[in-house]
């Protein structure tokens, strides 16, 4: 055997190991710690919404300026025997139609199986996000015809801090790439083997995705725009069938549709329609490709020096990828990995420049991209980890910066993508010094599910007294304060609800925490 060759077999079977090692760790870091993140304000929703309680029914039964104790306040986030499946299911539609029901409903199965701990709820998440991994798989193996590109794929998310941390957290976007994913393979499949079969795999496929996220229906537009371009725009039958297909499972997800567009006006996420300066958009973009590959705790944000120096080599490297992958590949296959990556990305950023807003700051919403992003870059190492030294060390470095990244994030007590809730953990420290203390909150925008979120750090010392402030002013609403508390906090009040509170008890408000969110203040 030539040394040439000999050394060929020992690069092969160190990348074996090498990968191998990897998608251990990244296994591990998705288990690591489960409950010791802040389980915020989405992820309280999302225990809201199992219970089969609607908003208003804890409207009415909490926020009615009466002293409770935390475990009246968590006896909402919890499947209970008041409400069954279909009061949660019930609940989603009145209150959170844009979140479809599948994860909720495998989440509240869990959740009764197992208990409904933090480290419970979110364990369901990081042993779907395991999935990803044959999804991807799968999904080179049908594109690429390659187990080597696959395999890279699988290390580089298996080790990526935005996969990590959302294999972490009690919503459904862990389930969303396995449907991305899988739904994009058995398309391929399907156009490959064209049998009724494999169609039919991928009808399910992409009804599954749909009733996991109202933003497949994107995913699917994608798809769509892949096999007319890759069938020349000819209404053939591959074409006939594709059409027939994907109808099926849009018709499949019309009805909870109808209902999304129907309560959006009120229940819709319309703070994404609120313009941002040109600047701060920019720079949530520039997020986005960092978080990709690299993640820190603490102010590694808009304005950290690491946040500039690390943007240039990953812009360099995601763009010199796309170029190899079109210069390199037919176009069968570049140009499904473009319209993954780019037509839900196209149709948040569009209107954000057009009319202004921040519908693609959101890093959860543009899952489509990032595995398109990783894609790509799998193939760029793939293809040339065995042409020199050079691509071997950026394949090393590139990997190890997501260990790194993924080690430090799996110690924090809080993370970006906590974002209204990132700092809960230092409210909860303020009230949970004192010796019994009362916290009074009220309902209003955010106000609510961060209230939600707050319970699972305060200690059972803490009571609170929470008034309405969505259906009318929180200085509507002044609660009387019972005797026997050592401290008052009040968290996020409005300025008329402070003045008519000092005036009521004749006595001071004076703020002991504030952030970007959340202003709490003491009854001096």
């Amino acid at each position: 055997m030539s040394k040439e060759n000999n050394g060929k077999i020992h690069r092969i079977t160190g990348l074996k190991l090498f990968i191998i090692i990897v998608f251990v760790l990244g296994v591990f870091f998705r288990f690591l710690n489960l409950d010791q993140k802040v389980y915020w304000h989405d992820e309280a929703y999302t225990s809201l919404r199992i219970s089969g309680y609607t908003t208003t029914e804890v409207l009415q039964q909490v926020f009615n300026g009466q002293v409770i104790a935390i475990s009246d306040l968590q006896q909402y986030q919890r499947p209970n025997q008041e409400k069954s499946l279909v009061d949660a299911i019930k609940s989603l539609a009145i209150d959170d139609a844009q979140h479809p029901p599948l994860y909720y409903i495998m989440v509240r199965f869990w959740v009764q199986l197992f208990g409904n701990s933090v480290a419970v709820t979110r364990s369901l998440s990081a042993l779907i996000s395991l999935l990803v991994f044959p999804c991807v798989y799968w999904l080179c193996l049908e594109l690429f015809e390659s187990p080597l590109v696959g395999a890279i794929a699988i290390a580089l998310i298996a080790v990526s801090p935005f996969h990590v941390l959302y294999a972490q957290e009690a919503r459904e976007y862990s389930l969303w790439t396995v449907t991305i994913l899988l739904s994009s393979a058995a398309l391929l499949r399907a156009l490959r083997l064209n049998r009724l079969s494999t169609w039919g795999i991928y009808t399910v496929t992409l009804s599954l995705s749909f009733y996991t996220f109202p933003f497949s229906i994107f995913v699917g537009m994608g798809q769509g725009i892949y096999v007319m371009v890759r069938e020349g725009f000819q209404f053939n039958r591959t074409v006939r069938v594709y059409l027939l297909t994907s109808l099926i499972a849009f018709l499949s997800f019309l009805p909870w549709l109808i209902i999304a567009i129907a309560t959006w006006p009120e229940k819709g996420a319309n703070w994404t329609s609120f313009p941002i300066p040109l600047l701060i958009w920019l720079k949530m973009w520039g997020m986005h490709i960092n978080r990709a590959f690299i993640l820190t705790i603490g102010n590694f944000g808009f304005d950290h020096l690491l946040t500039y120096l690390t943007l240039p080599i990953f812009l360099m490297l995601i763009g010199y990828s796309i170029y190899f992958l079109c210069q390199n590949t037919p176009k069968k296959v570049w140009f499904f990995v473009l319209t993954l990556m780019g037509t839900l990305a196209l149709a948040l950023v569009l209107p954000d420049l057009i009319l202004g807003g921040q519908r693609s700051t959101s890093s959860r919403y543009l899952v489509p991209l990032y595995l398109g992003i990783q894609l790509s870059v799998a193939y760029l190492l793939a293809t040339s980890f065995s042409k020199g030294k050079f691509w071997q060390v950026v394949m090393v470095g590139l990997i190890s910066t997501g260990v790194i990244s993924c080690a430090i994030t799996s110690q924090a007590e809080t993370s970006w993508n906590k974002v209204i809730s990132y700092y809960n953990h230092q409210i909860a420290g303020v009230v949970n010094q004192t010796t019994a203390p009362l916290l009074i909150g009220n309902s209003f925008g955010m106000n609510f599910g961060n209230i939600l979120a707050l319970s699972h750090l305060l200690e059972p010392k803490v009571r609170f007294q929470l008034v309405n402030g969505s259906t009318q002013p929180d200085f509507l609403n002044i609660p009387k304060i019972p005797q026997g508390f050592s401290d008052v906090f009040v968290l996020n009040p409005s300025d008329q609800f402070r003045e008519k509170m000092e005036q009521e008890y004749k006595g001071q408000l004076e703020l002991v925490y504030n952030d970007h969110h959340f202003w709490l203040w003491k009854l001096e």
